[in-house]
């Protein structure tokens, strides 16, 4: 119980620290935390819960996957740059403030 409870709060807390360093931005409300992770949970359907698919899936993990990274992929996903199977579609329905709130999102999650 003690372990899972560990689990959920460190990515929360990751954010949270990670969002108010470097940037400028205000640390994020209770609120704010809660949006971010609704809207990286989108991706738990293919790319596994907090980002972690099963090992030796052909599904990439997003856990700790570089922002900068992440936002260029997602957006030639979108531009239909990238191959893919269902990327493209899902892509195309998110804007980029969304697609930022994502990869900085994963790039706090630990691997």
């Amino acid at each position: 119980m003690k372990k899972r409870f560990l689990q959920t709060l460190v990515p929360w807390y990751v954010l949270a620290l990670a969002s108010s360093f470097g940037t400028g931005v205000h640390a994020q409300s209770k609120e704010e935390i809660l949006h971010t992770r609704a809207t990286a949970a989108m991706c738990s359907n293919c790319h596994g819960s907090e980002g972690r698919t099963v090992e030796g899936s052909s599904i990439p993990a997003l856990a700790g996957m570089p922002k900068d990274y992440m936002v260029l992929q997602m957006k030639a996903f979108k531009e239909g740059t990238r191959p893919a199977t269902v990327m493209h579609q899902l892509s195309k329905g998110l804007t980029d403030a969304q697609i930022l709130t994502i990869a900085s999102y994963y790039a706090a999650v630990p691997r």
